[in-house]
């Protein structure tokens, strides 16, 4: 059997390497130029069902180092003001594990094939049931499963069931990253808590690693590397529509007045590895017949970032289908992996969904 898979996400390289591991042929095809076009070096948190699905698809001779690169998530989860006085609560806190995404990536692509500067144009279902892909560059790709991992504005979905359409929530984010130094470690109470301010909310997340990512790779697995990251503090504002030219302006034009410290999280970022998004969903409506073309993570099921759910989804939707491939025919293991991919995926966005008014912004 042999697996094409748009798009170099989480997801659809968990899936690769959990194809890898099964002795399924999988490459991956990636629209972006390089794999380091754009920075995808985010703290995310890994439930224990999203970390048994990373770990069920990855060679177990790198467990012990998937479980030397990540760190433990824990906070109050208080709601605190600007000046960092305790002015509510979130609800009940939620532990889990951290991982940094850029780090993850790397794992992840270790020994796989990527192409990149590979955006589909389309795809044709042949005659005999194979599936044969086209890029904007090189020849035709045929297989026997095409696999659309290819984000929220996939090509893949808008192919297979163009009545599946991304929503915009309304709301938008701005997103950074800042090196976790001996002041920021201060901040401790307000990781994992939202600051709420007039229209906007700031949550921060701390990301410590139990080993740093490039050591332990060189310690446990010499056949994989890692970049050389330090401990950092991930923060993220959710604040309503602006005209800010760059992500630190939109977050610090309305911090006025806001303690110190929190100002300088945002003035010390990194302003390559910031971004200032919005927040779109997809939500999983009417199924297409089971064939050699499917669909994964955000390109069927995104969800809001105020879920933690996202990630993952993903992950789970790989380890599903690396588990169907190896156990059935095609079109019974897909049409088996959608069915149950549907319902939990739809959840997901629901619960991300749900939880979003909590962080949304409040103005006075």
């Amino acid at each position: 059997m042999r697996v094409s898979i748009a798009g170099a996400g989480l997801g659809g390289l968990c899936l690769a390497q959990g194809l890898r591991g099964a002795g399924i042929d999988a490459e991956v095809y990636e629209r972006d130029p390089a794999i380091t076009a754009r920075f995808q070096g985010y703290r995310l948190v890994l439930n224990q069902a999203g970390f048994d699905a990373l770990r069920g698809c990855l060679p177990p001779r790198w467990h012990a180092l998937l479980d030397a690169i990540v760190g433990d998530a824990h906070g109050e989860r208080l709601v605190l003001d600007p000046q960092l006085n305790r002015i509510g609560e979130l609800g009940p806190g939620r532990t889990g594990i951290v991982v940094d995404r850029h780090v993850l990536r790397h794992l992840l692509l270790t020994g796989l094939t990527v192409h990149t500067g590979a955006a589909l144009t389309g795809y044709d279902v042949r005659s005999d049931g194979k599936v044969e892909a086209r890029f904007e560059h090189g020849d035709p790709v045929v297989g026997d499963l095409l696999v659309g991992a290819d984000g929220v504005g996939s090509r893949v979905r808008a192919l297979l069931s163009p009545q599946t359409v991304p929503t915009d929530t309304g709301v938008r984010f701005v997103i950074g990253r800042t090196p976790l130094t001996e002041q920021f470690a201060g901040l401790s109470r307000a990781f994992g808590s939202k600051i709420a301010g007039d229209g906007v909310s700031l949550l921060l997340g701390a990301m410590r690693f139990r080993t740093p990512p490039k050591q332990a790779a060189e310690e446990l697995a010499p056949e994989v590397a890692l970049p050389d990251v330090g401990d950092y503090v991930r923060w993220a504002m959710i604040l309503p529509p602006d005209d800010a030219v760059t992500p630190q302006e939109a977050a610090l034009s309305r911090m006025e007045g806001w303690h110190p410290d929190l100002r300088a999280l945002v003035e010390q970022s990194d302003p390559d590895n910031s971004a200032l998004l919005s927040i779109r969903v997809v939500e999983p409506r009417a199924r297409w017949t089971p064939g050699p073309v499917t669909l994964l993570g955000d390109a069927i099921h995104a969800t809001s970032p105020t879920g933690g759910n996202g990630a993952n989804t993903a992950l789970r939707d790989a380890d599903l289908l690396r588990r169907c491939l190896a156990e059935g025919s095609l079109v019974e293991a897909v049409g088996g992996y959608e069915r149950e991919m549907f319902a939990y995926g739809a959840e997901a966005v629901r619960q991300s969904l749900d939880a979003l008014p909590a962080y949304v912004p409040q103005t006075s």
